[in-house]
């Protein structure tokens, strides 16, 4: 839902409206902290709905375990997204890397003591993170309230403007956390069919080496994809279509190289680089085989993540949460069950799946956004930007 807040932000700095910045900010958080507290109810039962949709007692209790230490991190996040997107929407990303580089190291260390000194487990690994998340939001809202950046220039204060126009930011955000869940949950939903599998443990343990490599890589993508949202908002806000296509030409095909460089790396390391993760001879070998169907969802995401970052900088959530719903819930994921069950391909068959899915969207984004009228995108972003601003004056 924080996506929302990614559009507007970028959009009203590219038309210099920098007041509504801290606005959006403020807003976006009083959504996604009230958005927190049903999903927490969620947390707090996840082991019955484990076991409610066919997951054994002892992963549904290890699983809850973990997850109970994460609930305050739900709230971590509704503070730190709409954070990240303010302070991005106007090519601020410097102070947040540093915080996370040097949060990262902190959070090492306590996870470090709270597994083998405290011996606290899944639980006392899971508080660390998600104090590590608290540290960061702290961090980043100093950073905020004290440069000479943002401070009395896009943030003014805390404002009871936060409070209004909020039905109409609801909609909007919804769109947004639409568009994100459907392609995030696309993942869980595939280890959780992984766990119906003959052999669930091995299965797991490999759908998690091979998602966890491509988590990796995926996250130079991301970058990219922070980029383009910002690139493109900023330039449609200033009203030059020309600019906007160009940054994304340019994004998505630097991004589209690193992607192919990983993905050749990876191939031919196949059969050594799962020995990072684990010992087990079973699981090394079906990483192996996974292998080169991870180097495809590679270089998929190479792609697709820069295109769902130009959406959120036009302000197309909507429009992709469709997208999503049709790639990977209409033909991903039964297509993976189906392989995998029927006809005994098991995890690779759930792969083929995912890979189909994600396929299909990238060629219906790439084939939206590269027949995009520019001129077009300027004009709705002027009239976006417009109606939040007119809001704004009338409360």
């Amino acid at each position: 839902m924080g996506s929302a807040v990614e559009t507007l932000c970028g959009q009203a700095y590219g038309a210099h409206q920098f007041e509504m910045l801290g606005i959006y900010l403020q807003r976006s958080t009083v959504l996604l902290m009230a958005t927190g507290i049903p999903l927490m109810f969620v947390y707090i039962f996840s082991r019955s709905l484990l076991i409610l949709i066919g997951q054994s007692k002892e992963i549904a209790t290890a699983a809850s375990l973990f997850i109970f230490g994460l609930i305050p991190q739900i709230f971590a996040y509704a503070a730190n997204f709409p954070i990240q997107k303010f302070l991005q929407a106007q090519s601020i990303v410097n102070p947040s890397a540093y915080i996370a580089a040097a949060v990262l190291v902190v959070h090492l260390l306590l996870t470090w003591l709270a597994l083998f000194v405290w011996e606290w487990g899944l639980l006392g690994a899971s508080l660390v993170l998600s104090f590590s998340w608290w540290v960061v939001v702290v961090a980043q809202y100093v950073y905020i309230v004290t440069s000479n950046r943002t401070n009395k220039k896009t943030w003014m204060g805390f404002s009871m403007q936060a409070f209004s126009g909020l039905w109409d930011f609801f909609k909007l955000s919804v769109a947004s956390g639409v568009m994100l869940c459907l392609e995030m949950w696309y993942y869980q939903v595939l280890v959780l069919i992984a766990g119906l599998l003959e052999n669930p443990e091995v299965a797991l343990d490999s759908l998690a080496i091979c998602m966890t490599l491509l988590a990796w890589v995926i996250m130079i993508s991301f970058g990219f994809q922070a980029a383009a949202s910002v690139r493109v908002s900023n330039e449609l806000g200033a009203g030059h279509p020309k600019s906007a296509a160009f940054s994304v030409a340019i994004v998505t095909l630097i991004s589209l190289i690193i992607s192919l460089i990983c993905a050749i790396i990876l191939f031919f390391s196949r059969h050594s680089i799962s020995y990072i993760f684990t010992e087990g001879e079973t699981v090394a070998n079906v990483v192996s085989e996974l292998t080169p169907l991870l180097a495809i969802s590679i270089i998929l995401n190479g792609i697709q993540p820069v295109l769902s970052g130009v959406a959120v900088g036009c302000g197309w959530q909507a429009f992709v949460a469709y997208v999503n719903v049709g790639c990977y819930y209409v033909v991903g994921v039964p297509l993976g069950a189906f392989l995998a069950f029927k006809f005994n391909l098991g995890v690779m068959g759930i792969w083929c799946g995912m890979i189909a899915g994600t396929a299909l969207q990238t060629l219906i984004l790439l084939w939206v956004t590269f027949r995009t009228d520019w001129d077009k995108e300027v004009e709705k972003s002027k009239n976006r930007v417009n109606q939040w601003h007119h809001k704004k004056q009338n409360h």
